[in-house]
């Protein structure tokens, strides 16, 4: 089952406004996803953009000029382009073309012209993922198309800056397209417990979830939306128990988990132990936190559903 999108609700919304604006004034609206690996920039975008947008992103390779412009031309028949052949052959980076054979200000233009050329009148959404990773003449094309009057949603994610090929340049552009009026800008931090119990509920519904389930996942993931993924794909794929994994207990944990399973308090655990009540209390504290439980009783139900 598909996690839900819990806690992007708003930042989806306001992706969707935005595409609206565009259709109904035929302006540009730069929109900025930035957030740490896994927060759900790309599942975000994903959710906003329509059917047909044009998408492009650094290549696996290390960054050349125009990666993605190039990375957008890729596979596309680009005989109908009102641009000078070779120098859309150079953006779509010809190995074949000599490349020093336009003025870094010429290019410019030129790329600017030709994603005027691949938007035409209609409006379109420019995807572009990972601008952290980008080029710096990428970067300064992504910077211009944010005031290039072009019916377009430039729908922009990204790391933080320090995580950039080139850290100035991605704080720059990033500031940029952040200013420009009406800009949609939103930061993607990890999940709170609270949004965690919200997915587990939905991949596990029908299925009686123990209270502290939301907080032991929580810290196990931290709240990272691909963590969580990945968690509810692999461990949890036969259901919920396999989630969190089996804590390591002491023989004398195991030994106090087992006597709370049958009920008895403290007291009861100290004498059938031949321990203190203090070091009985000490242990069911170790036992709360190694199991996530959130009550002596929880740890209890946790035990005797393993056994």
């Amino acid at each position: 089952m598909p996690v839900p999108m819990v806690g992007r609700e708003s930042a989806l919304r306001e992706l969707r406004e935005a595409w609206a604006r565009v259709r109904r004034t035929g302006r540009t609206v730069p929109a900025v996803i930035t957030g740490l690996p896994g927060t759900g920039k790309s599942t975000l975008m994903a959710a906003a953009a329509p059917q047909g947008a044009i998408v492009g992103s650094a290549r696996l390779h290390s960054p050349a000029p125009y990666d993605w412009l190039a990375a957008v031309l890729a596979g596309r028949d680009l005989g109908g382009l009102d641009v000078p052949g070779d120098a859309l052959r150079w953006l779509a980076q010809d190995p074949d073309l000599p490349r020093e054979r336009f003025t870094p200000d010429a290019l410019l233009r030129i790329a600017v012209a030709t994603v005027r050329a691949l938007v035409g009148g209609a409006p379109r959404v420019l995807v572009v993922e990972d601008l952290h990773a980008l080029d710096p003449a990428s970067l300064n094309l992504i910077a211009e198309l944010a005031t290039a009057d072009l019916p377009a949603l430039l729908l922009v994610t990204s790391q933080p800056p320090d995580a950039a090929v080139s850290p100035l340049l991605t704080a720059r552009t990033l500031a940029r397209l952040s200013g420009v009026p009406g800009a949609v800008r939103h930061h993607l931090n990890g999940l709170d417990a609270a949004q965690v119990g919200q997915i587990l509920d939905h991949v596990y519904a029908g299925s009686t979830l123990t209270p502290g389930l939301a907080e032991a996942v929580w810290r196990r993931t931290g709240g990272n939306p691909y963590r969580l993924t990945e968690l509810l794909a692999v461990e949890g794929a036969n259901g919920p128990a396999g989630l969190v994994p089996a804590p390591d207990l002491t023989a004398r944990e195991r030994e106090v988990l087992g006597l709370l399973a049958e009920g008895m308090s403290n007291k009861q655990i100290a004498r059938a132990l031949g321990i203190s009540v203090r070091t009985v209390t000490v242990h069911v504290s170790n036992l709360l936190r190694k199991t996530g439980a959130a009550s002596r009783t929880e740890a209890a139900l946790m035990a005797i559903r393993a056994a």
